[in-house]
């Protein structure tokens, strides 16, 4: 049975073809819509449409048998109630007079306001935490950074005062030999202004020697 046959089968009983065919195409409509939302639509003891999202996966080519990588997508599914089964199983019985399918609650066949409120509750659950999640993800960058910060000025700070130590060690060192070359320097000159006296003293010793030996 095609659209066409459907809206043939009900047009008696909504008092026309155009009547029929109106009231198929708004509740096709109505369905197809809610489900794309992500609502799940439910008519009682006939069946449930909802959203069903499909993770990335690998299948097999049958034709050649080649592994391929499917992308992550999302699928329509529909899942026949209680009352459909029975009826398609046969453990009921077909009403003669009366519709196969009960009358649905009201505001079942657009997924009802129970639904929507939830499916809307649990998208706000979920931003909630996606906005706590990103807080505490730039708390944990900006600490970061500020240690980083603390970090490289102490790193400076510690660089800078062995620097000015290496200095003022070195200047101190070179200030120590200028003094001590200036103390040398003196006594220096003086050790050889006595060497001299002493020669001379050497040579008279001697030469007084040599006079009494020849008396």
């Amino acid at each position: 049975m095609n659209k066409a046959q459907l809206v043939e089968m009900i047009a008696d009983k909504v008092g026309g073809r155009q009547q029929a065919a109106d009231a198929v195409d708004a509740v096709l409509d109505a369905i197809v819509r809610a489900v794309v939302a992500g609502d799940r639509v439910s008519v009682t003891g006939f069946g449930s449409f909802e959203k069903v999202d499909r993770p990335a996966r690998y299948a097999r080519n049958p034709q050649t048998g080649e592994r391929v990588r499917v992308k992550k997508t999302s699928v329509p599914r529909f899942r026949a109630g209680q009352g459909f089964k029975d009826l398609v199983s046969g453990s009921k019985k077909l009403p003669k007079n009366d519709v196969a399918v009960k009358k649905a609650p009201k505001g079942s066949l657009s997924g009802g306001a129970s639904t929507r409120t939830t499916t809307k509750a649990a998208a706000k659950k979920a931003t909630a935490k996606k906005a706590t999640a990103a807080k505490k993800a730039t708390g944990t960058r900006a600490t970061a950074k500020k240690t980083a910060a603390r970090g490289s000025a102490a790193k400076k700070s510690t660089a800078k005062k062995t620097s000015a130590a290496s200095t003022t060690a070195k200047k101190a060192t070179a200030t120590a030999k200028k003094a001590s070359a200036k103390k040398t320097a003196p006594a220096t000159k003086a050790a050889a202004k006595k060497a001299p006296a002493r020669k001379a003293t050497a040579r008279t010793t001697t030469a007084k020697k040599a006079v009494a030996r020849k008396k």
